[in-house]
């Protein structure tokens, strides 16, 4: 069965005409959003709304999505300074290093996951990068960082969980301030576990601090940052 519904209001007279997209974020903050419902909003002349909806007498509604991945850095730019936290094992004191301070006359790999003791973060991406730790040093990388949303205590117990050392820092962006400006949110307030706002999952190689590889998922996919992925970049 098919419905539709047409409105159409005279607002002006103005010869100017304009075009307004409205986007609906997902993830990213620019994403695409079609769906059975469709909304046109055109101003010219005259002001034409159109809604049209179609209801089926299937169970289930089919739904698309595209998404746009975006940040607010790119290859080429200087990464901006922030501070990250982590806890000192020796002293359980809670420690503070720069971005600057990590990365300047440095070859370093940043890798950020959506969240501390989650399945994919926890089983493939840490894993995969203190195994492949040695071999990304010897090709000249002096710094392996893995970056998160939470607090200092709860990356040093997830440090322990999965038995790195010395391998991979575990550095906490508890406040989502490097996160906020390298432009790489990842809004997950609208789930039911309550993440809040957390990072897309990314591998940034750099060199004294500029961006030479920078290799964003689609949220908190995990298919291009892989220590297997910054491997073939070196």
């Amino acid at each position: 069965m098919a419905t539709s519904l047409s409105v159409f209001r005279l607002l002006s007279s103005s010869s100017s005409a304009a075009t307004i997209s409205l986007a609906k974020p997902l993830l990213s903050p620019t994403s695409t959003f079609t769906a059975p419902l469709s909304f046109t909003h055109t101003l010219s002349p005259n002001l034409s709304l159109k809604f049209s909806t179609r209801c089926s007498s299937s169970a289930s509604t089919a739904r698309s999505f595209s998404t746009t991945i975006s940040s607010a850095i790119s290859v080429g730019d200087k990464l901006p300074d922030s501070t990250l936290s982590y806890l000192d094992p020796s002293t359980n004191d809670v420690k503070t290093v720069t971005v600057s301070s990590l990365t300047a006359g440095k070859k370093t790999i940043l890798f950020a996951v959506p969240g501390a003791f989650t399945p994919t973060c926890s089983q493939k991406h840490v894993p995969g990068f203190v195994s492949k730790a040695a071999e990304l040093r010897s090709k000249g990388v002096d710094v392996i960082a893995c970056v998160s949303v939470n607090d200092a205590f709860v990356m040093e117990a997830w440090r322990k969980d999965l038995g790195v050392n010395d391998e991979v820092m575990m550095l906490s962006d508890g406040n989502g301030e490097f996160t906020g400006k390298l432009g790489v949110e990842l809004d997950l307030r609208d789930k039911p576990v309550g993440l809040g706002v957390r990072s897309r999952r990314y591998a940034i190689l750099a060199e004294d601090g500029v961006v030479k590889v920078l290799n964003l998922e689609e949220g908190g996919a995990f298919t291009n940052s892989s220590a297997e992925d910054m491997l073939k970049a070196l």
